[in-house]
């Protein structure tokens, strides 16, 4: 426990330089607005719990989405980039426990990080499916961010020094449904074409699924209709927590029709860990699903490049 104080603390210590700042839409972005009462700020309260000793950075009323991207030092870099979308329960997003701390673990990993600041709040939308039956209509405008930040980052891929067949996405909690959708319906855009870059793809090379919500129907405990597995699904790597009060199904159900589809998957469920750690160091196992994660990444290669 010790080594991994250490080490967090060492992390959070290491200077970060500033990110790329990039809208993602060139004017209002398509699809449902966020339901904002006010100007975009950081909603954290002094009673609100504290995470690893700290308060979380939620950022509220975001209505111009962006995405934050943070290059790794050259000498480290592996050509291979990861969409980062923090959770919230589409109300908030947890900005830096999920969202700028995973940035700076990945980027010591050398990938690139690209943080997407997705339209919230839109949980008050509902959780019933949107009239073109990809998405629950409070997810229906993350989605359309996350598809966007996934074109967008395959278009400047050159410029970034990436490879444009190794940018995956990663998600925690709501964060997490969104980038299971966006893995799912990698092959369908969940908006008309904007412009010139909606020509590139939005399917993800590979997910990671951080405790994530919205897949199993909370009556069936089966997986909802508008999740769509194939053989071409992308390779996906959960991590849940039995005890977290999103139900374990959630993975689970995925995990299995990912296994039917031949797709490869790891799923990891830890007996303690309740929801909503991030990276920050706990006395329980599930503190070390990152390192898994990092094994992961390795075994499928995602941190090389291809011939």
């Amino acid at each position: 426990m010790k080594l991994t104080l250490f080490l967090f603390s060492c992390m959070a210590m290491l200077s970060h330089a500033d990110p790329l700042v990039q809208s993602l839409w060139p004017s209002a972005p398509p699809g449902p607005a966020s339901q904002v009462q006010g100007e975009e700020r950081d909603l954290t309260k002094p009673e609100d719990k504290l995470i690893a000793g700290k308060r979380i950075i939620k950022l509220g009323h975001v209505s111009t989405p962006q995405m934050h991207v943070y290059l790794p030092a050259k000498e480290k870099a592996n050509g291979a980039a990861v969409l980062v979308c923090p959770g919230g329960g589409f109300t908030i997003l947890a900005w830096d426990l999920e969202g700028t701390e995973v940035a700076e673990w990945l980027n010591s990993l050398g990938y690139a990080a690209i943080v997407v600041k997705y339209r919230v709040p839109t949980g008050m939308l509902g959780d019933e499916l949107d009239e073109s039956g990809i998405s629950p209509r409070r997810s229906l405008g993350p989605l359309m961010d996350a598809q966007r930040a996934m074109s967008l980052t395959r278009a400047h891929a050159k410029e970034w020094n990436l490879d444009s067949k190794r940018i995956g996405i990663m998600g925690f909690s709501a964060g997490g449904a969104t980038a299971g959708l966006t893995t799912v319906h990698g092959e369908k855009r969940a908006y008309p074409k904007v412009d010139a870059t909606d020509e590139v793809s939005c399917r993800p090379d590979f997910a990671m699924l951080i405790y994530p919500a919205g897949f199993a129907d909370k009556t069936t405990g089966a997986l909802r209709p508008h999740i769509k597995v194939s053989k071409d699904t992308p390779p996906v790597f959960f991590v849940m927590a039995e005890d977290d009060h999103v139900d374990c199904d959630n993975c689970t159900v995925l995990f299995t029709a990912l296994k039917h589809a031949k797709v490869p998957a790891e799923l990891h469920i830890y007996t303690h860990g309740g929801h909503g750690y991030g990276l920050r160091p706990m006395d329980l196992p599930v503190t070390r699903w990152s390192a898994r994660a990092a094994e992961w990444l390795q075994a499928m290669k995602f941190d090389q490049k291809g011939p």
